[in-house]
């Protein structure tokens, strides 16, 4: 433990108490920093190992810890004994060491006494427990993953400075759709800033109207190399993106977390190409074959309705449609010789029945009894058939077969007299 670094009495006690006329001499500030600075306990950090040269002989070996994600770095010293052969520039470590503030220069490093370096299971563990967690949130899900468009306008591509990736994409989407469009950002891909350079750029392609799929490529590499696209920021901006994304990290068997949030994952920068634009001698011999099938189907319809018609002609009511109106007026015949043959038979026996009637009738007609010498008296318009109904001097009219004759009665007989 540290004293107490005691605050002359004409000076202000406590830094909050300084003011611009009582302020403290730089000399008490950087004193009281380290009397801070060394009442720290020992603590592990993590990092990445830059700007390392073993100094053969020497007894403290120097070198720089950088922050995995942050531009962020602080010197780190150590015994020789105590480095371990394995640590070497790039290596990622985690450190045991005691904060130690150097008052001559202001200058903050680290007093090591123990440096690991992380495996490669310490990072996959690291990756998997991510990967548990952003599925248990549903950024795995089928159903947030979005179709991405037959032909975009533009395409975003993210990828590293001078990369094959970048002409892997480039030159593959283009041999397959040569009026592609690309919106293109070469940016850090791997190290220390690579995270947040890929944010950046992601989020511009995003608000861009035109961009309609954006690519993040980049080729092989190891799984440190690949960390950035595994990194939770990075995933979550992809996430959170309205475009759809298409990650084409590595070869066919790196998988980075992104490859689950991405809308699209691709096997490589070459097979996103493919999976981005859609072949144009591929869509016009989709299109010919379509007109061919579409003819073969019209041909085949036409033959089909040709043949139904041929069909329809060659019967005998189409070929010779007389040939109906020829059988029914036979029939039409038939029926009127038949009809007239019934009339006429019907007309006969009508007659023949008429003519017996008429006998009957004439045969009890009052004109053949007064053709039989029979006349008939009339009285004021009525019949006399008694002697009773006139008298003498009554005028009568008498009704002959031939004629009639006005008479007037001379005598009334009362009794019956033999004709």
């Amino acid at each position: 433990m540290f004293s107490k670094i005691p605050v002359p009495a004409e000076l202000p006690q406590h830094a909050a108490q300084t003011t611009p006329e009582r302020p403290w001499p730089l000399r008490l500030l950087s004193a009281k920093i380290r009397e801070y600075v060394a009442a720290m306990s020992r603590l592990w950090v993590e990092g990445e190992v830059i700007t390392l040269q073993r100094r053969p002989g020497a007894k403290v070996q120097f070198f720089t810890l950088r922050d995995l994600e942050a531009n962020t770095s602080i010197t780190v010293k150590i015994m020789t004994h105590l480095l371990p052969a394995t640590v070497e520039s790039g290596s990622r470590v985690v450190v045991c060491a005691k904060p130690d503030f150097y008052e001559g220069n202001g200058s903050l490093s680290l007093w090591a006494d123990d440096v690991r370096t992380v495996g490669l299971g310490d990072i996959l563990a690291r990756i998997e427990l991510l990967k548990v967690q952003l599925a248990a949130e549903g950024l795995f899900e089928i159903s947030r993953k979005r179709h991405l468009p037959f032909l975009p306008r533009t395409i975003g591509l993210i990828c590293g400075r001078n990369t094959k990736a970048k002409e892997d994409v480039v030159v593959n989407a283009t041999l397959r759709w040569p009026a592609a469009t690309f919106d293109i950002r070469e940016v850090q891909v791997q190290g220390a800033g690579a995270v947040e350079a890929m944010i950046a750029a992601l989020v511009e392609l995003d608000e861009a109207a035109d961009v309609d799929v954006i690519v993040l490529a980049r080729g092989g590499g190891s799984v440190e190399d690949l960390l950035p696209f595994s990194d939770e920021r990075l995933v979550r901006a992809a996430a959170a993106a309205t475009t759809p994304i298409v990650s084409a990290i590595g070869h066919e068997g790196d998988s980075p977390i992104l490859d689950l949030v991405a809308d699209l994952r691709a096997s490589t920068p070459t097979d996103a190409a493919k999976r981005i634009v859609p072949d144009v001698a591929e869509e016009a011999a989709g299109i010919a074959e379509a007109l061919r099938r579409g003819r073969n189907s019209i041909d085949l319809r036409i033959a089909q309705a040709e043949a139904e018609l041929n069909a329809l002609t060659s019967r005998p009511t189409i070929a010779n449609p007389f040939t109906m109106v020829d059988v029914r007026e036979q029939d039409l015949a038939s029926l009127t010789s038949w009809l007239r043959s019934y009339t006429n038979r019907s007309i006969d026996a009508a007659a023949f029945d008429t003519s017996v009637l008429v006998g009957k009738l004439r045969a009890l007609s009052p004109q053949s009894t007064l053709e039989r010498g029979y006349s008939i008296l009339l009285r004021d318009g009525h019949v006399v058939s008694r002697s009773s109904q006139v008298e003498a001097g009554t005028p009568v009219h008498a009704v002959l077969s031939a004629g009639h004759l006005e008479l007037t009665v001379r005598e009334v007989s009362q009794g019956a007299r033999n004709v």
